[in-house]
């Protein structure tokens, strides 16, 4: 990784060991101001203020061979090393740059024992430490770096993660509600032009009126009308008998087990799978009758939608998608429905043999 590939680098790994490398290159003129230590000095000075600015790695080779000059000519060069190291580190591809990192400690300890004729413990140990320390600290940073850049990603998907989910609740919401509310009047309407006029345009404006109350609470996020202060079994027999009105179809709803408390996100959903059902029933099936039955048991708790009418093509047992009829929605009503079984740790069974169609949804019943 290079500075070009993150300029948000910390100023150690920046602007630090270039303002490092400029000072060290003018100390060694001040010491020892021999015309040519002032040449390679003057010419190294150059290629540091050159690299800073266009960061080209091609620089390096010359700052490292002016370097290695400069430290023949004195020993006060050696020091040149340590910004070096990092200069080496920002720079090049890590591989590289530790093997130069250890080719300057090694060249900075030859530049200690050339020009003091002999090689101590500290004369060897400090350039070699002070690589050790440049490279575990840009180890580090770049490892934090990347933590950070996995955090942000990791954020950045959970962001679309909840976009996606909240976009698939909207779209559920919307289909077993605003678009069966929709459909009824469509239904409604088209009856009242083939006579009997007042009665359907009265039922389509309780249609209406249902399909405007289902949208505020939508907008609001509230529970859905039929379950303010109202029972489950009421609402599914309040919307089987909205069915039955607003459709030539007889809706049977019965009630069997006794009746367990159920959180709200379980009646909810039990609601919206019925009412999408039922609304498939009238839209698609062609049926004559529907049986909707809501069953409480000691875990769970099962609804069943059976019709009468032409089945679901390609439908099979144990829950496989179906395949919708020719004009039909293709299917996302039973994907929703799934969903929201799953949603709560439930299942959804679809069934059809060309002679009617049955859907079961399981929940479980949480403990108390």
């Amino acid at each position: 990784m290079t500075s070009e590939d993150s300029p948000a680098l910390p100023r150690l790994l920046t602007a630090g060991p270039d303002l490092l490398a400029a000072a060290l290159v003018v100390l060694p003129a001040l010491n020892d101001p021999r015309p040519a230590v002032l040449v390679v000095g003057a010419a190294l000075l150059v290629c540091v203020v050159a690299g800073f600015l266009k960061r080209r790695r091609s620089l390096l080779a010359a700052v490292g061979v002016l370097w290695v000059t400069l430290l023949a000519f004195t020993p006060g060069a050696v020091w040149f090393a340590f910004p070096f190291y990092f200069l080496l580190l920002r720079d090049l591809p890590r591989r590289t740059a530790v093997a130069a990192v250890a080719a300057t400690g090694l060249v900075a300890v030859a530049g200690f024992g050339w020009h003091q004729h002999v090689l101590t413990v500290g004369t060897v140990l400090g350039p070699l430490l002070g690589a050790a320390v440049a490279v575990a600290t840009v180890v580090v940073h770049r490892e934090s770096q990347r933590r950070a850049e996995l955090t942000e990603e990791l954020a950045a998907a959970e962001r679309a993660a909840g976009v996606l989910a909240e976009r698939e609740r909207l779209a559920r919401e919307v289909h077993d509600t605003l678009a069966q509310g929709l459909s009824s009047i469509h239904l409604l309407l088209s009856a009242a032009l083939r006579g009997d006029t007042e009665r359907h345009v009265r039922a389509a404006r309780a249609a209406a009126a249902d399909a405007l109350a289902e949208a505020r609470r939508f907008v609001k996020d509230q529970n859905p009308p039929a379950l303010d202060g109202g029972s489950l079994p009421s609402a599914l027999h309040l919307a089987c008998a909205s069915t039955a009105a607003t459709a030539d179809l007889a809706v049977h709803c019965r009630v069997t087990g006794d009746e367990v408390a159920l959180p709200t996100t379980h009646q909810v959903a039990l609601l919206r799978i019925a009412q999408s059902a039922l609304g498939n029933v009238v839209s698609h099936a062609g049926a004559t009758e529907v049986r909707l039955t809501l069953s409480y048991q000691d875990t769970d708790v099962t609804l069943d939608i059976v019709d009468n009418g032409r089945g679901i093509t390609g439908a099979g047992a144990g829950g496989t998608d179906p395949d919708p009829a020719p004009g039909q929605d293709r299917g996302y009503g039973i994907a929703a429905m799934r969903a929201r079984a799953r949603a709560l740790a439930g299942d959804l069974v679809v069934e059809s043999d060309g002679r009617g169609t049955a859907i079961a949804v399981t929940l479980p019943v949480p403990v108390a």
